[in-house]
Formats: structure tokens, sequence, C-alpha cells
């Protein structure tokens, strides 16, 4: 019996040191993708080899569920993607944590801010605009506070200025 436990402990320290020591495959350069991928993925071209390796894997998952999308959510996608390729590393950035904090919002500010964005979305393109371009006034508090109010980002940027990361808030 202690035979058996000091192999299969040999055998354990064995194949971990192996799966350890073997590197984690690298994800593909822009010319190993695939011509479908390639063209799911054209606006991140240019960028595309300087990404982080967990920014291509998520860019690559987005393209395995993109055919299977309606074609509504594949303008979305497309549009999103393009607006994020023009946006400079420090927005970025800056949209990535406005996304985390999106995202430990509870439930019913999330619902609140999510009817704002479609009221905003009802608006004409040009009162959008005009918003979009107006310096916001700080909402006067509801209700004196004891501890200072969560703050949340601006909705008054028009959709295809504020990208949302596709599928994770990782993306480049």
């Amino acid at each position: 019996m202690a035979k058996a436990l000091l192999a299969v402990a040999l055998w354990l320290c064995t194949s971990l040191s192996v799966l350890a020591a073997t590197p984690q495959k690298k994800p593909p350069t822009w010319g190993e993708l695939t011509q479908e991928q390639q063209q799911i993925l054209a606006p991140l071209a240019v960028d595309w080899d300087n990404l982080e390796p967990a920014r291509k894997r998520n860019w690559i998952g987005i393209a395995k569920r993109y055919p299977k999308m309606k074609p509504d959510e594949q303008a979305r996608v497309q549009r999103r993607m393009q607006a994020w390729v023009k946006l400079t590393p420090k927005e970025r950035q800056a949209a990535r944590e406005r996304y985390k904090k999106l995202e430990k919002l509870p439930p019913d500010k999330k619902q609140g801010l999510k009817q704002q964005w479609e009221e905003y979305n009802r608006l004409p393109e040009q009162e959008r605009r005009k918003l979009g371009s107006t310096p916001r006034k700080p909402a006067p508090p509801a209700h004196p506070a004891k501890s200072p109010p969560e703050s949340t980002p601006p909705l008054a940027a028009p959709p295809e200025a504020s990208p949302v990361a596709p599928a994770s808030p990782t993306n480049q």
C-alpha cells in the first residue's frame, strides 16, 4: 500500500512539473488568423500584434460567436470595435475602469442607468450631440448623505463614442 501511494505521489509530482513547464499556447499573429477571423476582426488589424495575449483570446472568442449573432448584434459589435480602435490607450483604460465600476453597482442602480440610457437613445441625434458637447452640471443630492455618494459615469455620449468592452472588460 505504501509503495502504491509513493508511486502515485511520484507520478503526480512529475505530471505537475511537466504541466508547469509546458508554455501556454501563444495566441495567433494576425497572419495566423483564419480568413473569417480576419474579416470579423478587421478593425483590429493594425493593433493586433501589439495586443496582450488575454485580449487576443477575448477577441477570438467574439469572432467565434460572431456568425451565430443576429445581424443587428453583428453590426453593433463592428461599430463598437471600430470605436474602440479609435480610442487612445488612456481612453481605453478609462473605459475599462468605468465598466468595472458599473459592474459593481447594485441591480436597482444598474436598472436606473439603463432606463436613462434608453431615454437618451430615444432623443433625436441633434439633441444627443448637443447634450454630449455641453458640460454636465452636478446633480444636487436627493438627500443628505452620511458617506460620499457613488459616482456614475456620464451617459450623454452617443453609443459609438462609448464603446463597451465586448464580452469582457479586458479587451484592447
